[in-house]
């Protein structure tokens, strides 16, 4: 599968919607821009790839809604070269979204099914982590912290605890939060050592955070 003009027009009005659903950030959107989504999804689904909605991927997990990744990446306030943390990379997308803006990512993912096939394709795009784990995202990365920033790409029950732990004096945390179906979109602050800033930011739908599977 190939990146062609169509596809890049299809970006262009994913780019557009997002911009009237709110998203400002303009590095966010640049990445997302250039970033073929179609090439991390099954090919059945390529005609969907830059509608704004989340789709299925393998391992019974899901490829979020490109305004999600969005909204999480402008909350995180990424800059080049920010040291992040990433739970659950998933098919990748969001991983390339913020290599693409500069940081230095670290992910976690612990379906064995995909974290081969990402480890693999991520690569072959042009994209590179710092590191690709397959493990529990509850425990983080304790040996690479502390970090400018943690994403977590599925819905928490509660906030693990050594996530906050790992984050740097002024670092955020972004982890929706919450048992069910709907989570509340969290933004943890580190200001002092032992003291953290919450933020809520809507409500949102992921699949769960699960620990020590496999």
């Amino acid at each position: 599968m190939k990146d062609t003009p169509k596809h890049q027009g299809m970006r262009n009005k994913l780019v557009e919607t997002l911009i009237k659903k709110g998203i400002q950030d303009t590095r966010v959107l640049d990445a997302i821009n250039k970033i073929p989504r179609h090439l991390f999804m099954d090919s059945g689904f390529v005609d969907h790839a830059y509608v704004d909605k989340a789709f299925p991927i393998a391992a019974d997990q899901t490829i979020s809604q490109p305004y999600t990744v969005a909204r999480q990446t402008e909350l995180l306030e990424v800059k080049n070269s920010d040291k992040i943390l990433e739970i659950g990379t998933g098919s990748g997308y969001q991983t390339a979204v913020l290599l693409e803006m500069g940081a230095l990512v670290y992910t976690i993912e612990r379906q064995n099914e995909l974290f081969k096939k990402t480890k693999l394709f991520l690569p072959k795009l042009g994209y590179r982590p710092k590191k690709i784990v397959f493990g529990d995202g509850y425990k983080g990365l304790p040996e690479n912290a502390p970090f400018n920033g943690i994403i977590v790409t599925a819905g928490a029950p509660l906030v693990p605890k050594p996530l906050l732990a790992q984050l740097k004096i002024g670092g955020k945390l972004v982890i929706p939060v919450g048992e069910g179906e709907v989570q509340v979109m969290t933004v943890f602050t580190r200001t002092e050592t032992n003291k953290f800033k919450k933020e809520e930011h809507g409500n949102y739908r992921f699949v769960p955070l699960l620990s020590d599977k496999n």
